[in-house]
């Protein structure tokens, strides 16, 4: 019987006993996405009694995690051996044998408990004491051992207690392997299951690790007297800073040239963009202590973004339209069909008021609007005021409305002349600002949690762009108004506020951002226990 006769056999007997669980009344499964659809090897031989699931659990005590998973996944298959067929185990555990080998590559420090074992059934050295169904029992187990620390990451519940609040992908395991078994290939690298920038901060990983195997960078001396290193300028410092900016990439080739020259200015410029630091001809110490940030202290950053990376649904990417904003690079961008087709800077709240992170979905711009002031603000701010001033609401533009103070449409309006909403308990929007000269530093955490946008009418018109109703005059004259004036967008847009300290842009360079909101030392201690 030629393969393709077989493959129809084994989808029919599939589809039939499909039929018959729904005549017995066991709920149907639900159809796959294309993506998930394989099919696990089901022609092995050896059939194990069921018993020896927990038989198999028993003596190893340390997989009991996982024994409902692996209960699910063979009884599916009627208890065939997944790992086996004429020839003994299949080639794909070798792959994933060679994978957990190599967690370290994944940023991964776990280790499997039953490494011994797992050896025991590759190198022909060491022997193999396992049955056959344990053998198969203990393959399954290690390959949801590697999904869960590669795939998944921490739990759901730890990443929420770190104040994580966008949506988790799901991840079915069972689908997963049926998946990869069909084509192994997905095992290094399949973007329909893991965040494509997973895959960039991976390849970065390796980069650093091999900086560090070399040596790492030698820290750059600073003088105590020096306000800034200047083009033309000459010191050995210069040198170093050279030596730094080609190690990292940024400068092409080293000429070890003790002079500012103009190559090396480019090369600082782009260090600076990548690092989120004012963009300057000039070198200023603050920029050298960035650059003496220990490589080993680079890769711990490569290593959490990696895990957040692991918790981000893969489908955002191909999002038709999506608002990201990036807390730590305080930075706003629009993406079309995955492309960057507008950024800006922005402002995010303060270490007290934090801007929350989580997703939503655009479905108002509001032009000249009002400002309906927070109960906080009230009892903070604006009843101190109107005690030293009795006039503190006028003087603000301010007025009261059914019992809550507004501040009126206008320039003076700290919501400036247009907001975003996307509707969340947690009452946050993007808008536009008054207080312009914040976008200039390097560290914008200053608002209540709500995000300032440094470009908020190019942002509408980027938004309304397809929308003949709303032409850049027509938005310019609503902004300006002086009338409140609400808009409901025809398809509403994905808003996601995420925290990357580390990110791989389009054109491949590594950036990295302070820890604003000091997340990212909780995280690695997490990692590693």
């Amino acid at each position: 019987m030629g393969k393709y006769s077989i493959l129809f056999f084994f989808l029919l007997a599939a589809m039939t006993i499909g039929s018959c669980q729904q005549k017995k009344g066991i709920p149907a499964q639900p159809e796959l996405p294309a993506h998930l659809q394989g099919t696990i090897n089901q022609n092995s031989p050896i059939v194990f009694d069921s018993i020896g699931v927990a038989t198999f659990f028993q003596s190893h005590p340390e997989l009991s995690k996982y024994q409902k998973e692996v209960t699910l996944i063979y009884r599916k298959y009627n208890f065939h051996t997944i790992w086996f067929d004429g020839n003994g185990v299949v080639e794909f555990g070798q792959s994933l044998y060679s994978k957990i080998r190599e967690l370290d590559r994944e940023g991964v420090a776990a280790v499997f408990p039953y490494q011994d074992q797992v050896a025991g059934i590759f190198e022909t050295e060491i022997p193999n004491l396992l049955s056959n169904a344990d053998t198969d029992l203990m393959l399954t187990s290690l390959f949801l051992f590697y999904a869960e620390k590669v795939y998944k990451g921490v739990d759901e519940k730890t990443s929420a207690a770190l104040e994580w609040l966008l949506p988790r992908k799901e991840l079915s395991y069972e689908n997963l392997l049926d998946s990869i078994m069909l084509k192994p290939s997905l095992l290094d690298r399949d973007e329909k299951v893991l965040f494509r920038q997973y895959y960039k901060l991976r390849e970065v990983l390796q980069k650093y690790r091999n900086i560090e195997k070399a040596g790492g960078w030698k820290p750059i001396v600073v003088d105590p007297k020096l306000k800034a290193y200047k083009p033309g300028d000459s010191c050995l410092a210069i040198r170093q800073i050279r030596e730094h900016l080609y190690l990292t990439g940024d400068l092409q080739e080293n000429s070890g040239s003790n002079r500012y020259d103009s190559e090396m200015m480019t090369a600082v410029r782009k260090y600076q963009s990548q690092n989120g630091k004012t963009i300057q001809n000039s070198i200023t110490p603050a920029l050298i202590l960035e650059m003496n940030i220990p490589v080993g202290e680079r890769i711990k950053k490569i290593i959490i973004n990696m895990e957040r990376c692991r918790w981000i649904t893969p489908e955002v990417v191909n999002a038709k339209e999506l608002v990201f904003v990036n807390i730590p690079s305080f930075k706003l961008v629009v993406f079309r069909e995955g492309k960057n087709d507008f950024d800006s800077p922005v402002v995010v709240g303060k270490s007290m008021t934090k801007t929350v992170i989580f997703s939503g979905n655009m479905s108002h711009i509001v032009f000249s609007p009002y400002w309906v002031l927070p109960e906080s603000i009230i009892r903070s701010e604006v009843k101190p005021g109107m005690a030293k001033n009795p006039n503190y609401l006028e003087s603000h533009n301010m007025e009261w409305n059914g019992g809550q103070i507004r501040q009126k449409p206008g320039k003076r309006n700290s919501l400036g002349l247009v907001k975003f909403i996307f509707p969340n308990s947690n009452n946050i929007y993007l808008h536009d600002t008054p207080s312009k000269s914040l976008f200039a530093r390097e560290n914008r955490a200053f608002s209540h949690g709500c995000i300032r946008v440094a470009k908020p009418r190019d942002l509408a018109v980027n938004l309304l762009k397809d929308d003949p109703a709303w032409t850049p005059e027509k938005i310019d004259a609503a902004m300006n108004a002086g009338k409140e004036n609400w808009y409901t967008l025809k398809q509403k847009i994905p808003v996601y506020i995420g925290y990357f300290t580390a990110y791989v842009d389009q054109q491949g360079a590594v950036n990295f951002y302070q820890d604003v909101y000091k997340r990212d030392e909780q995280l690695y201690e997490i990692l590693v226990k």
